[in-house]
Formats: structure tokens, sequence, C-alpha cells
């Protein structure tokens, strides 16, 4: 068997425990830092409907790789439930919907193609059903802090979740 073949194999069974395992715990919250944190508060923050203009302007400068900017306060990101589809049947299927308080808001094509890799990367289990792959999670809440992430440690980017719905 060619070791490329191995190597999805082995994702696969990976990505099919971690989702087992988050079935059996109550799907508890998950915790997440650094660049991946960065990058989930990344592609929340244009779409929410609580964060200022100068907070999500900070959050894409940082996520564009810009440590040194004006903003100062921390920023937190949240979203009530955010739930992605792909198809693997119709492949031009890709929309998220994500939700904050009582709007939702939906998106398509590329825009949701980065929330779904960026969930994925996050360790957001998938889920399949009928020619469709689905990775959701709720209660986010990503703080990012410009004044941490300006020492490049490492530090600045944390986010909580609970996995699925």
């Amino acid at each position: 068997m060619p070791v490329y073949a191995v190597l999805v194999l082995g994702a696969a069974q990976i990505a099919v425990a971690n989702a087992a395992v988050a079935k059996d715990a109550g799907a508890s919250p998950s915790k997440i830092s650094g660049s991946t944190a960065l990058a989930l508060a990344g592609v929340i923050a244009p779409l929410s409907p609580t964060l200022s203009g100068a907070e999500k302007k900070a959050v894409a400068m940082l996520f564009a790789a810009n440590a040194d900017i004006p903003y100062k306060k921390p920023v937190v990101v949240t979203a009530d439930k955010i739930v992605c589809r792909t198809g693997n049947v119709d492949i031009t299927l890709r929309n998220c919907e994500v939700t904050f308080g009582k709007k939702a808001r939906t998106v398509n094509g590329p825009t949701a193609n980065e929330i779904f890799a960026t969930e994925a990367l996050a360790g957001i289990p998938p889920d399949g059903a009928a020619g469709s792959n689905f990775e959701s999670l709720s209660k986010l809440s990503c703080t990012i802090d410009p004044n941490a992430i300006r020492q490049k440690d490492g530090s600045g980017a944390d986010c909580t979740f609970q996995p699925g719905n």
C-alpha cells in the first residue's frame, strides 16, 4: 500500500476516534490556543454583528500577519453556533450557518470553505450524511490579545467551544 494511502487511512481513523471520544465525553468543551485560535477568530470576526469596526480590523490585521497594530485592547470573538456543510456528491456545495444570538448568517463558497477548513484544523470532528460532510460547534469564545501577540511568543489567542451541536 502506498505511503500516502496509509496516511489518509490513518487520518480518517483519527477523525473517527476523535468523534467517538467527543460523543463519549458528552462533547466536553474544547480549548485551542496560538495560531489555530487566531485563525478561528480570524474567519468568524468579519461576520460578527457584535464586534465594532475597529475590533474587526484589529483581528483582520493580526490574522494577516501584522502583529504591530494600533489597537491595544483584547477582542472577544463569539458565536453561539457554527454549522458547516460540504458536498461529496454535489462537489460545488459548501456553506456555513453562523449564529450570533438570534441572528443567523449563511455564507457560501470560499468564505464557507475557510470556516470549514479552520474548524477541521481546530479539531472539530466531522460527521457525514447522504452526500454531505458536516462540522459544527457551539459556544465559541475566542480572546485575542494584541499586546500578547505583539510579543511573538505564541501567546495571545485562546478559544473555547463545544464540539458538535
